[in-house]
């Protein structure tokens, strides 16, 4: 069979499988093609024993092209929150009525990322592509053309829809395409799109919004949406083999509920809602459901039917390093969150300022990911994930001293070190974790990372928040001025991360590294 890679000199020949191919006599293998997201064609890696020639330039560009693309998406899952102000402004609306553009994204995307492991099960990693650049290239076309709210909102709503395949679609069509042996620094290079377009995006919103009008924010990325959507449609061939299923509506609706309240509810607790549902019922809503979603999972994965396959938990790796990219999410979120709101309302520097100090920070994290890819190639998690969790932990001990009177090149240097931590854990955890399923399950262990990554980032921003706000409410019900009583608050919020980076650290030593190509999964669980 012949497995096509996605980099020069990965054609690799490797012996028949008796009960897919009968052996022929003449010395010769049938040509296979790697199946991609469906069920993948059983084989076990062999030393190349012909010259298979140069690969096509349609296989080394489809990473490539993915990843540009993912990064151009999630550009834009941050892009708003500089320009609101401005946006509540032009439009006339109120900042709660704003806020929506940052949290109807934020709810379509927890919906929809959990239906993506039946999407790129069911389709070509082309169809996908192209479904998802296509929606987000719309979405970005109305948001430019918006000529109020409702248009804007809209067009923010088709944007998540893309958004929200985009990632899942990455990291699978990577763990079917690239060895094992290769697999952390191609993850490396996922770990650049989630670490820097996030925070690039306020940073270039608030260079835009110097110098031109709101709608450039969009204005300006629909050209790069039209031309990697072109160019994908020309190069990404269809190298999958679908399987045939149907789709449960109820596990639709109700993952909805679960995962749409749970972000809304979160979300709400951290300053981004404004809508008319208690963010505390919310969060009970998005809990049931959330019960109950999982339940009717269970069942249908017995058929093969699951929306989002849970037999992905069955892996140990799978669930502690899944775990740990939960906290880390939820530090990271958090962090981001309170340091803006440290710096303008404790040390009074501008947005712009702001958006400047912490851009180092996520750059670092970007420049740093594919040595750390490099690294786990060689040595595995352990050696990167144990220090990095003891990086982040110090580091969120050392923002517990954050006062009234902290130097700004003390922050910047501080938020730059947490991002080297979180740098060391986040592609190691992530490969790992996705490396230790069987490919039949790769497609829904991505679909639970994106949907983790979404729940976990609101939930830290809602307790990093909350803690904050009550904490600021007592020092002021003591008498402490303002500017003290809010850098106190910010102080107990820091606390409460480092002591939660404290258990993450110990969890970190029950990481281990899947056996190559294999999955830690057995294969009997696919089959019950």
């Amino acid at each position: 069979m012949w497995k096509v890679g996605s980099f020069p000199g990965e054609n690799i020949c490797t012996p028949c499988i008796p009960r897919l191919h009968p052996p022929r006599t003449d010395g010769h293998h049938e040509p296979q093609r790697t199946l991609v997201t469906g069920t993948p064609t059983p084989s076990d890696r062999a030393p190349e024993t012909a010259d298979t020639g140069p690969e096509p330039r349609a296989d080394r560009l489809v990473i490539p092209l993915l990843l540009v693309s993912a990064f151009v998406v999630i550009l834009n899952e941050t892009i708003m929150g500089v320009a609101l102000p401005a946006l509540n402004k032009d439009l006339g609306i109120s900042v709660s009525t704003g806020q929506w553009l940052t949290s109807a994204f934020m709810l379509v995307m927890a919906v929809v990322i959990p239906a993506t492991g039946y999407l790129l099960q069911r389709f070509h990693v082309r169809q996908v592509f192209i479904a998802a650049m296509s929606l987000f290239t719309l979405g970005t076309l109305l948001c430019f053309l918006a000529p109020g709210f409702a248009f804007l909102l809209m067009g923010r709503v088709v944007q998540a829809v893309g958004t929200a395949i985009m990632m899942p679609l990455l990291m699978t069509t990577i763990l079917n395409t690239v060895p094992a042996e290769r697999r952390g620094r191609t993850m490396g290079n996922i770990s650049i799109v989630m670490s820097v377009a996030p925070a690039v995006g306020p940073t270039l919103a608030g260079l835009i919004l110097s110098v031109l009008d709101w709608r450039w924010m969009f204005g300006l990325v629909l050209p790069i949406a039209l031309l990697g959507l072109t160019l994908g449609a020309l190069f990404i061939r269809n190298v999958t083999e679908p399987r045939p299923s149907t789709i449960d509506m109820f596990s639709v609706l109700i993952s909805a509920f679960a995962f749409g309240g749970l972000v809304y509810g979160f979300s709400s607790l951290g300053g981004h809602g404004g809508g008319p549902i208690p963010p505390q019922l919310a969060i009970g809503i998005g809990a049931v459901a959330l019960v109950v979603f999982v339940w009717r999972q269970i069942r249908l994965q017995r058929d093969e039917r699951a929306l989002l396959d849970l037999r992905v938990f069955r892996s140990t790796q799978f669930s502690i390093s899944i775990g740990l990219v939960a906290v880390s999410f939820m530090a990271l979120f958090g962090t981001l969150i309170l340091l803006p709101l440290y710096m303008q309302n404790v040390l009074e520097y501008d947005t712009l300022a702001t958006g400047l100090a912490l851009l180092p920070g996520g750059l670092t994290m970007g420049l740093i990911a594919p040595f750390v890819g490099r690294l786990y190639d060689k040595l595995g998690p352990r050696p990167l994930v144990i220090p990095g969790a003891a990086l982040v932990s110090a580091i969120l001990w050392a923002m517990t001293t954050f006062d009234t009177q902290t130097p700004l090149g003390f922050i910047i240097a501080t938020h730059v070190m947490l991002t080297i931590g979180l740098g060391l854990m986040f592609t190691p955890l992530l490969t790992g974790a996705l490396g230790s399923l069987t490919p039949q399950l790769y497609s829904h262990g991505s679909a639970v990372v994106g949907t983790v990554q979404q729940v976990a980032g609101a939930a830290g921003t809602a307790a990093f928040v909350a803690v904050m706000a009550a904490s600021t409410a007592g020092y002021l019900g003591d008498g402490l001025p303002e500017t003290e009583a809010m850098a106190g608050g910010i102080h107990v919020a820091f606390l409460l991360g480092a002591s939660i980076s404290v258990l993450a650290f110990a969890a970190t030593f029950f990481v281990r590294r899947a056996a190559a190509g294999t999955g830690e999964v057995p294969a009997a669980a696919a089959a019950h």
